[in-house]
């Protein structure tokens, strides 16, 4: 495969946002409204309404239960109903045209709940129905059946708006590949805080806290996983960074699962030696297998290539590693991990996965290998951007050459 590889740079620069990047992912997510015959969505998925909109407000708060909303038209407005007190952050905003403030419609909001989810599914109905008529389909997503049940009740035929979501952010646009990038540089730079912090004696969550400021630091957002762990917490994968010093001699093993700058997603993994100590054979071991494991896969991807070509011809997994090797090959990247999550082929299995990569789709490559005989594992990662006639490498961040058997 030939790889254009960029460099991360160094040194921070000024990045101005393009200027037409919430109407180029407004105008995507329409035409794929139009495409699926979805005249009209409604989502309470905070990462959609930023997609839809552009405005972001609370969003991890937003993940605990529906409390914003868009609406919005295939072939009329796009209406924001925000969180009170929150309808300003809209102002000036082009891909909104009006603000309303959002009903509380779930529990949490108190009393009078189960009224006010009725009162505020009337109030959409009443806008789809004057605009679409009766018995119109709208996609809705991430809402309970105490809105969903009256939205039927008024006569609209319920579809489901995720799917329009799923394919609209497939395919990334040039405007949103251009803030991807620059979210990769700063991330990178943060995981290089991380990585000058690893030493014997600190903790897992301390060493993870330095990623975590140097993102907040530079514009990113939120990590969405805890998975930061040394020593005999790096097998089996999936353990979350905790109070557990490091030791001289350990593996640490950092996924950044980062949503970083204008919102986007980095998602790569790598895997250090702890101190001043020689690693181990058994340690380079594990490391070799699961570098040849990223490099093998990662050199399959290319447009047209079908997941199940892909999955066949992935790189095979020595058997004492298969149980506890990392639950997919290759997923999908953008405002965060996207379809498609490609599953590992078995043999004698039916692989029930269509599609295939295409260009301008970002994919994160996963190799972890796991030893249950030294209880130990390391877990790598990159993110690649498929182009119209090959691959490029988006993540750049160097390998551990104290855990390579060529040193």
């Amino acid at each position: 495969m030939n790889f254009a590889a960029v460099s991360p740079l160094l040194v921070p620069t000024k990045f101005e946002m393009p200027a037409h990047l919430n109407a180029v992912r407004q105008d995507r997510l329409r035409s794929v409204m139009r495409r699926q015959n979805i005249p009209v969505l409604l989502t309470a998925d905070p990462i959609n309404i930023f997609y839809g909109c552009g405005v972001r407000n609370m969003t991890v708060f937003g993940m605990m239960g529906p409390s914003r909303f868009l609406l919005l038209f295939a072939e009329g407005p796009s209406i924001l109903y925000e969180f009170a007190g929150c309808e300003h952050l809209a102002a000036g905003v082009s891909t909104v045209d009006e603000v309303r403030v959002a009903s509380g419609i779930t529990p949490n909001s108190g009393r009078g709940y189960a009224e006010a989810a009725n009162t505020f599914a009337t109030k959409i109905s009443q806008e789809c129905i004057e605009r679409l008529g009766v018995g119109a389909s709208i996609g809705v997503e991430r809402v309970d059946y105490s809105l969903t049940d009256p939205l039927r009740s008024a006569g609209l035929q319920l579809r489901d708006a995720s799917v329009v979501f799923l394919h609209a952010r497939l395919l990334k646009q040039p405007e949103e590949l251009s803030v991807m990038r620059e979210a990769v540089r700063l991330v990178e730079l943060n995981l290089g805080a991380l990585e000058t912090s690893i030493e014997p004696g600190k903790s897992e969550v301390e060493i993870w806290a330095e990623f975590h400021r140097a993102l907040i630091a530079s514009e990113g957002e939120y990590v969405s996983t805890r998975l930061a762990q040394g020593g005999p917490n790096t097998f089996p994968y999936f353990q979350e960074a905790g109070s557990r010093r490091l030791e001289n001699g350990d593996l640490f093993c950092i996924d950044t699962d980062a949503i970083g700058f204008g919102g986007y997603a980095v998602d790569l993994s790598r895997t250090f030696l702890c101190g001043d100590g020689e690693a181990s054979d058994a340690q380079r071991s594990l490391y070799s297998r699961a570098y040849d494991q990223l490099q093998h896969n990662s050199s399959l991807l290319m447009p047209g290539r079908s997941f199940e070509d892909f999955a066949r011809n992935a790189w095979t997994v020595p058997e004492q590693h298969k149980s506890h090797g990392y639950y997919c090959i290759v997923h999908g990247l953008g405002l965060c991990g996207e379809y498609p999550y490609v599953p590992h082929f078995v043999e004698g299995e039916i692989y029930d996965f269509p599609g295939e990569f295409e260009a301008n789709m970002v994919v994160c490559c996963e190799s972890y290998i796991g030893d249950p005989e030294s209880g130990q594992g390391v877990k790598l990662e990159d993110q690649f951007l498929i182009t119209e006639t090959g691959v490029e490498r988006l993540t750049n961040y160097p390998f551990d050459t104290s855990l390579s058997f060529e040193r």
